[in-house]
């Protein structure tokens, strides 16, 4: 079933509105938590990017004592026209059969998030297939825009109008979780779609497509040159203007991607830390940087993965990934694995005593 949203005077007015609501993170908090950091029973900093992080939580929810016990994934889906150009070694109908494998608690991402203490969430923005059965019973949730994007090498990949829609498909999804999540981590499902990632990628940084296209589900030689070429040629087809992010994602980007970018820009708006997986994730952060620059401050990029383009991206955002496994999987899995280390952060900063407090010298 397709879904149709409210009418609204003006579309572009609901993005607008939420992102009056993102603020820097709170420096009176961030200086405290310094202060609090640098006196703790062990050589200065001596623990790096972990209190790093800790400072950046504590800003975000404007807290020395960062709630983030109630974590959730969101895996956005969505199935991409450009894998008719053959980008990709699985076909589409993968997709969906994806879909019920997390729903069945069978994906890396479940068995990740199980470990981790985080719920799973599924909502379809985009499927080819109908998957009003798991709608029903309540399994996922359904906010798909269409069946799948346009064949971007063809034409856009959406409308504008439907690019704004997938935007505020996640918006609406962090809103309907807001209230019972402390911390929020975006996932992805769709086959072919490190394809569309990387022309948002070429396109937000300036460089290259062959410099930033990797190999997605394990392409060849061959089928890599083919890739960048459909990349390429999507561009010069459909010219998207790199300063307006909206237009990116309508001419070169996907359904879940928008949605992801959304989801971003709902959970800055609530001041809840998002973690954000992989390649495909990053993309959609990257059109949330686009609408709305403040969405950085909430950002936890969890992972540097093993897609060529993806250091770029974080370059563009000017963040620093936590970990550097090699992964290519998505679904969030990065992102489950490094909320880890978002529990780590709090219990250095929470936890450790200071010098005074366990009467140990500081020299």
């Amino acid at each position: 079933m397709i879904r149709h949203y409210k009418e609204r005077t003006d579309p572009v007015s609901f993005l607008e509105a939420v992102s009056r609501k993102i603020f820097p993170q709170d420096s009176t908090s961030r200086d405290l938590a310094v202060a609090r950091l640098e006196q703790l029973t062990m050589p200065h900093w001596a623990l790096g990017d972990l209190m790093d992080l800790a400072v950046d939580l504590a800003g975000m929810t404007r807290s020395l004592s960062p709630p983030v016990g109630r974590k959730k994934v969101v895996v956005m889906v969505g199935d991409h026209g450009v894998t008719e150009e053959g980008v990709s070694r699985y076909p589409s109908e993968v997709t969906a059969q994806m879909v019920y494998n997390f729903v069945n608690g069978g994906a890396g991402v479940n068995a990740l998030a199980r470990q981790a203490g985080v719920e799973v969430i599924v909502a379809d923005i985009g499927t080819a297939a109908d998957l009003d059965d798991l709608t029903a019973e309540g399994k996922i949730i359904a906010r798909k825009i269409g069946k799948g994007t346009d064949n971007m090498a063809r034409g856009p990949a959406m409308s504008r109008t439907h690019a704004v829609m997938a935007v505020e498909a996640g918006i609406e999804t962090a809103e309907q979780f807001a209230s019972d999540t402390d911390i929020f981590g975006t996932g992805d499902m769709g086959i072919g779609n490190t394809t569309p990632s990387a022309a948002i990628a070429a396109l937000m940084t300036g460089r290259p497509v062959a410099e930033l296209t990797g190999r997605g589900t394990g392409i060849d030689d061959a089928g890599l040159r083919h890739k960048v070429s459909v990349i390429e040629g999507a561009i010069r087809l459909n010219a998207p203007d790199p300063a307006d992010p909206l237009d990116v994602l309508a001419k070169v980007g996907g359904f879940e991607i928008g949605a992801i970018a959304g989801l971003i820009i709902g959970a800055a708006a609530h001041r809840k830390p998002v973690v954000v997986d992989g390649f495909i994730s990053t993309a959609g952060a990257l059109i949330a940087y686009g609408l709305e620059p403040f969405v950085r401050d909430y950002i936890i990029c969890s992972h540097r993965s093993v897609e060529q383009g993806h250091a770029a991206m974080h370059e563009k955002l000017g963040l620093k990934p936590l970990l550097d496994l090699n992964l290519r999987l998505g679904e969030g899995t990065g992102a489950v694995l490094a909320m880890n280390l978002v529990d780590a952060a709090v219990a250095v900063l929470t936890e450790v005593a200071t010098f005074e407090d366990a009467g140990v010298s500081d020299g």
